[in-house]
Parts: C-alpha cells; structure tokens; sequence
C-alpha cells in the first residue's frame, strides 16, 4: 500500500494513453480520448448511474471508490480497480459500502461522494464521505485495510456540510479536515478546515478559502474536490466553483496551494477556472453541466483526476504535476 503522495512510480505512464486536445485554461488537465470511463452501463447490478469517485493507488492498480445512486434515488459506494488506471476495470460485484442506517441514522437517505487518505502512521486508509438523511448532509469517516472491511468512526460534524477529506499527517499533534459548511440566509458557503486529537472531536475551526463575490467564477459558493496532494511546494488543493446565472447552474475546478507545515496558510490562489464542463458527457446528465471530482493519484510526473460527468458518469483527465506547480508560480 502507499498514500496518494507516496505512490510515484519510475515513469509516468503518460506517453501510452492517448488523451485530446487540451482543455482549460493553459491546456493544464488534458481528457482520456475514451472517456467516459465508467457508466452505469458497465456496472454488474442495477444501478441509475455511477459518478464521483475517490481515488487512490493500492499494491500498484488504482482503486476508484465510486458513488453509484440507485434506482431509488439512494447512493452507496462500490469499488472499481485497474491496472493501468483507464481502463480494463474490475469492478465489486455488489456494493463495496453501504449506508446502515438502522446503527447511524444519519445514513437514513445513504452515503455519498467519498474522498480516501492513507496515513502511513496507522497502515491504513481513511474515508470521509457524507452521510445524508432528513437532517440534511454532513461529513462521515471510516477506515479500512483492504476496501473489504470498514471500521465507521460516525459522523465528526453537524449538518449542512460536506466535500470533506482529510491530511495524511498531524500537525503540531492534531489531526485537519477540510470541509465546507453551508450557513442560511445570504451567507457565502465558504471552505473550512478545522483540527482534532483523535478524528472524532473537531474543533479550531476557521475560514481556509473564501468565496469570492460578485462575477467571478467561485463566487459565493466553493468546496473542495479531491483530497489535499503533498507536493515540495506545498499542499495542492482542488477545489469547485458554482457559478449560477439565468441559464444554468455550472461547476467548475480551480487550484490553492496551502503551506506544508501549516495548512491554515494559503500561498497561492489562482484567479482563473482551469477545467469546467465542456464535453456532452459532462454536459448533459441527471445534473447538467457538472464536473466533479473527488479523487487523484500521482504516477511520476503525471496527476489523474477522476471526475463524475454530469452525475452520471465517471471520466479521467491528466496534467503534469511540474506544469501545475509552475502554473501556480504565477499567482
């Protein structure tokens, strides 16, 4: 096993897949030619659709812990697996994890949009997700060994929140999660991150990125994407923007970087979107005009974002891990 920032291979692999033409500003992030990567369609049991997969590498295939939705509306988490990471995938032949909301009622309506941290002090894989129910959403974590069994922690934050992962490393002891709580009223839904001893109890809670107001592309509501990726320049966080105008609700993807000894310091915040929904598949679906992702893996020099399309569908786009930090410079 290896976390997301362990798991660098001798050279990325890149070179073999094929991909189109760049997409986004500075052509950053490049489509998989065959995406999309996952459909419903693929999946052994019914499913209405699969979208918004966690991703990590595990003894060398990539694992997706995808959220399929099912015909009642309802969604749980099933894992997919390939070796190279686009495609030939291995999928559970029933549901990986499922809600129990009889022992966590806060699963009542089920469990959704995980993002997967390995922390190497414990040998194991941490999952923060969000449990839904009549409350309204909020962040959820388990832990696993091996994807087959999980040990639930329970819900660590109340209602409405979500898009919560959490850091691999303590910092001065304590444990971070990113989050992003939605006040009433005109308040903006900002990203906070907030601190605990032991996963369960969180406190020191502050504003980590502010949405901004008025035209821009992250105005008035943000959260994060795939889990933080520790890089030498500092923690690279993905994260949406939803920008609403008479026509159309539209989310799209932007980059922070955040200081490696202290994740409460932004360094850098660039202004300019850098992916959004452009293709049919990311266009068209049961919510239009979405791309989500909440999990990416690191080969060499190569970044993987696996993304839902639409709420419908799975798809994969790559960058170059120096391209992206160079990009960051500029901010």
């Amino acid at each position: 096993m290896g976390s997301l920032e362990g798991c660098v291979s001798a050279e990325s692999k890149t070179a073999s897949y094929s991909i189109n033409e760049p997409v986004g500003n500075y052509g950053l992030f490049k489509r998989y030619k065959d995406n999309p990567i996952l459909t419903a369609g693929d999946w052994p049991y019914p499913a209405n659709s699969v979208f918004n997969p966690a991703a990590v590498i595990v003894d060398g295939e990539t694992l997706l812990l995808v959220r399929v939705e099912d015909h009642r509306g309802f969604s749980h988490l099933t894992v997919a697996r390939s070796k190279n990471g686009y495609d030939n995938w291995e999928i559970d032949p029933h549901p990986t994890f499922t809600a129990d909301p009889e022992n966590y009622p806060e699963e009542e309506y089920g469990i959704e949009d995980a993002r997967i941290t390995y922390v190497e002090d414990e040998k194991q894989w941490y999952i923060a997700y969000t449990s839904f129910s009549s409350s309204g959403p909020l962040p959820s974590m388990a832990r696993t060994r091996d994807f087959k069994t999980f040990e639930r922690i329970g819900s660590v934050l109340p209602p409405e929140n979500k898009d919560a992962a959490l850091f691999p490393v303590r910092f001065e002891g304590r444990w971070a999660l990113i989050h992003r709580p939605v006040a009433g009223g005109m308040a903006k839904a900002n990203m906070w991150i907030s601190f605990s001893t032991d996963m369960k109890q969180w406190g020191e809670h502050q504003v980590l990125l502010h949405a901004r107001d008025g035209g821009w592309w992250d105005a008035n509501k943000i959260g994060l994407s795939p889990q933080p990726l520790r890089t030498d320049k500092g923690w690279l966080v993905m994260y949406h923007g939803v920008r609403h105008t008479e026509a159309k609700i539209s989310y799209k993807l932007g980059l922070a970087l955040l200081d490696l000894e202290d994740p409460t310091v932004v360094l850098k915040r660039a202004d300019e979107w850098l992916f959004g929904p452009r293709e049919n598949y990311e266009r068209v679906g049961d919510v239009n005009e979405v791309v989500f992702p909440c999990g990416w893996v690191l080969e060499g020099d190569e970044v993987r974002m696996y993304y839902g399309g639409a709420d419908t569908c799975v798809a994969v786009a790559t960058a170059s891990l120096e391209e992206i930090l160079d990009y960051m410079e500029k901010w």
